[in-house]
């Protein structure tokens, strides 16, 4: 991916009549809401070009500068956009601050999305010459025919043994849909139950009514039919080795929020609650983990684990002075052992399984749970980063 030219973006910054431009004086305002929604209508490229959109922060409509000062809060702001949550999945874009012309400009350049409809906010924008608004029907069908097949991730590659009934459709209708469409969009929508789940990535498309990896994972009546591996196993052993007493043992499956469901009932169950003194002589009562810190670290280990080519499941392993939860698939894209877990440095195995997952309310911001996580527990929490999995390994407190 390699980002325009000053030549081009100059052409780029005084052309009115391009669907790949927008401008802001600022980042105040409507500003914010309207340069996400530009973000995702440049990710879905709708028309068609391949190459990235562009949205010019301290430019006028006519392409004339407003002298703004860009500043490292507002490139972090800008930033954010791609992890905040409000645009699914995650997009490809890049900000700079470039001089043109004379003049700073903070500059996102955003790149066309391989699996398209992005949403933001559940609604999915598209533009055509220098107007943007929300999809219609046939847009829907465009975008969901131009997915690509070799490219895509592997969460929406099509399972060709498994049939749409092997999805759940109560499921879909009442539980997914209303959490990943907006209300209205969902009110005023005529779409079939095969338009709906394509565009929801869950089937191939409405011809080829294929369930996808992430149709199986999400609404799937028996996900593990199809996906072996797809499933997490916990243990709690009494004792510090794999080898001492099993005290209570599950596999857990089922759609990923099923798991996540049943897993966190386990952690809550036996998260017992310890004794220490305050400053003024008074007992306080803690759980031994803090309980979002094992969330954040099993919710991610679901979501970013490898489906592929495995029947390895998520692994839970709860010691006497320790948990370790363990899971298939090592470091993915941009991702190494040497930055795993630094501000900043995400990547997606599964963006797709990541979008859903944040849509029912599993995920409140991409990128962010390591973080939450390391801040909860400090030194009590380290890594193992191995080319096959990643084990998040953490030391009983009180």
């Amino acid at each position: 991916m390699t980002p325009y030219a000053d030549t081009t973006l100059e052409a780029l910054l005084t052309d009115h009549e391009s669907d790949r431009v927008e401008r802001k004086e600022s980042f105040k305002g409507k500003a914010p809401e309207t340069v996400r929604e530009a973000v995702c209508a440049f990710a879905n490229d709708l028309a068609g070009h391949g190459t990235p959109g562009v949205v010019f922060i301290g430019a006028r409509d006519d392409g004339g500068t407003v002298g703004l000062e860009v500043t490292d809060e507002l490139l972090r702001q800008l930033a954010d956009i791609k992890t905040d949550g409000n645009i699914a999945p995650p997009p490809t874009l890049l900000v700079e601050k470039r001089r043109l012309r004379g003049h700073d400009l903070a500059v996102l350049t955003v790149w066309p999305c391989d699996t398209p409809p992005v949403r933001c906010r559940g609604r999915i924008h598209v533009r055509w010459g220098p107007r943007r608004g929300l999809a219609s029907a046939q847009d829907e069908r465009i975008l969901n025919e131009r997915r690509r097949h070799r490219d895509r991730p592997f969460d929406v590659q099509p399972v060709p043994s498994a049939t749409i009934q092997d999805l759940d459709r109560l499921r879909f209708e009442q539980e997914y849909l209303p959490s990943a469409v907006a209300p209205d969009v969902l009110a005023a929508n005529e779409r079939s139950l095969g338009e709906r789940l394509a565009a929801t990535k869950m089937i191939l498309s409405e011809a080829e009514a294929i369930p996808t990896v992430l149709g199986l994972l999400v609404i799937g009546k028996s996900p593990r039919d199809w996906l072996p591996g797809a499933y997490t196993q916990f243990l709690r052993i009494a004792g510090i080795d794999l080898a001492d007493p099993v005290q209570d043992e599950a596999v857990i499956d089922g759609t990923v929020a099923d798991q996540i469901r049943r897993l966190e009932e386990k952690l809550n169950a036996h998260n017992h609650q310890g004794i220490r003194f305050g400053d003024v002589a008074r007992e306080v009562r803690e759980p031994h983990y803090p309980l979002d810190a094992l969330r954040q670290l099993t919710r991610n280990a679901v979501m970013h684990r490898t489906y592929e080519s495995t029947n390895a499941p998520v692994r839970v392993y709860w010691f006497d002075d320790r948990i370790e939860i363990h899971n298939p698939g090592g470091p993915f894209g941009s991702v190494t052992p040497e930055n795993f877990g630094q501000p900043g440095v995400t990547d997606y195995r599964n963006p797709n399984l990541a979008e859903s997952l944040r849509a029912l309310g599993y995920v409140q911001r991409f990128g962010a749970g390591i973080s939450i996580a390391r801040r909860l527990l400090s030194q009590r929490l380290r890594f193992e980063v191995q080319p096959g999995f990643i084990a998040a390994i953490v030391r009983g407190g009180l």
